[in-house]
């Protein structure tokens, strides 16, 4: 477990993650990675825009926390600016007006993770 503590994706790190049989993609804030699987709080990449507006209308929508066994995640790739292409933390927030990392349950199902909310800084 300490190779995970030191790495890229540690607990907080928004990432992006495409899974197969069946392929998708889901979006959001690293719980846990084990050889066993990876476990995450986030929403189907699919459901981004649905989410946004959801959260922009003050309805109570918070992510779901998953877990994929390793022998379905393809990727994993950190949520970041590529050049002038937004993340989707950048997008998501231009959207609602709010950090993912502050939305309600976040903070306690990613414990005690940082990184996601210093990323802010702005």
């Amino acid at each position: 477990m300490e190779s995970f503590e030191e790495g890229p994706f540690t607990k907080g790190e928004i990432v992006l993650v495409t899974l197969n049989t069946p392929r998708e993609k889901f979006w959001g804030a690293v719980l846990d990675i084990s050889p066993s699987g990876f476990a995450m709080r986030g929403i189907d990449l699919n459901s981004f825009d649905d989410f946004a507006r959801l959260i922009n209308a003050g309805e109570n929508a918070t992510p779901a926390s998953v877990f994929f066994p390793m022998h379905r995640v393809e990727r994993i790739e950190l949520d970041a600016r590529n050049g002038d292409i937004p993340s989707l933390g950048e997008r998501f927030e231009n959207r609602t007006g709010r950090d993912f990392s502050s939305l309600s349950g976040f903070a306690a199902a990613a414990g005690s993770g940082t990184s996601a909310s210093t990323r802010k800084g702005e």
